[in-house]
């Protein structure tokens, strides 16, 4: 059993601006584990730091934690138009992720925000509790193989082919977009990696989690180029790439895969970013 003591040592190097990001961020994924109302007001205090990067994944680790006690932090960071776009985006997700439906009118207010990223993750959110409400007397989704809270739930279909076709068709409801890509994380192959791949150069909030998806098909790292299976965000200028897609791309593509080939091309990316002055471009996945 953690103690207070031992859980407030771990919150203070969170907050310790004084720390390497790397070291901050281990502090922040054993709060996560760990959780409980101490590990959500340490959490909490750390959403006035700096660092873009490592405010969302603040909010991403609250809504993994699926704990109602992070709603009222979640929904005034989502209100703070002063937080950098990523980070609003995510905390609207994390709000989704816990699934309390309590929050659906507050994410409803900001479905029409000017900013796309926010506004397209708001209206996945409320699908998401809208989804959760209508299957309530459902038995619940079995856990994928990735053990994370998604916006969406995977779709039912298998058909790697079908699949795709929904994931490129701007035309359907995003929320069905979202629910193919999840399918296709799932279901892995060279078939699927490629076709997430293809639907990279997405928009708003659908390029974040595209990023991710072909890191995670780990399998086929070596069978699917680096050119289609990498996010096309970490090659593109910073201004014409949503920043939040583009902080995903280190992370889960290349620092997810544990490709080392991909290591020259984020330090390039990295002394980029410090000229100008790209916050949220903080490649973490360089060590």
């Amino acid at each position: 059993m953690v103690t207070e003591q031992e859980v407030e040592a771990i919150g203070r190097t969170l907050v310790d601006t004084r720390q390497p990001l790397q070291a901050r961020f281990r502090a922040l994924f054993t709060l996560r584990g760990l959780g409980g109302p101490g590990a959500i007001a340490w959490i909490s205090r750390a959403f006035g730091d700096d660092s873009a990067l490592l405010k969302h994944e603040l909010a991403y680790c609250l809504g993994q934690m699926q704990d109602s006690r992070a709603i009222p932090v979640l929904v005034d960071v989502l209100r703070d138009a002063r937080q950098e776009p990523m980070v609003r985006h995510e905390a609207g997700e994390a709000l989704g992720a816990i699934g309390n439906p309590e929050v659906l009118d507050v994410l409803k207010q900001y479905c029409t925000d000017p900013v796309i990223e926010v506004a397209e993750t708001c209206q996945l959110a409320v699908r998401r509790l809208e989804w959760l409400q209508e299957h309530s007397r459902e038995p619940a989704v079995a856990a994928g193989p990735y053990l994370s809270v998604d916006p969406a739930p995977p779709a039912e279909e298998q058909d790697v082919g079908r699949l795709r076709e929904v994931l490129l068709d701007e035309a359907r409801p995003l929320f069905d977009r979202y629910r193919a890509m999840f399918a296709l994380r799932d279901a892995g192959g060279e078939e699927a990696a490629l076709a997430l791949a293809e639907g990279e150069w997405g928009s708003g909030s659908r390029s974040v989690r595209l990023a991710q998806a072909p890191g995670r098909t780990r399998k086929w790292r070596n069978r699917v180029t680096r050119e289609r299976a990498s996010c096309p965000g970490a090659r593109t200028p910073p201004r014409a790439f949503p920043e939040a897609g583009r902080h995903t791309c280190p992370h889960f593509p290349w620092g997810g895969r544990g490709q080392k080939g991909g290591k020259s091309c984020l330090s390039r990316q990295w002394l980029a970013a410090t000229e100008l002055g790209s916050g949220p471009w903080e490649c973490g996945s360089v060590t």
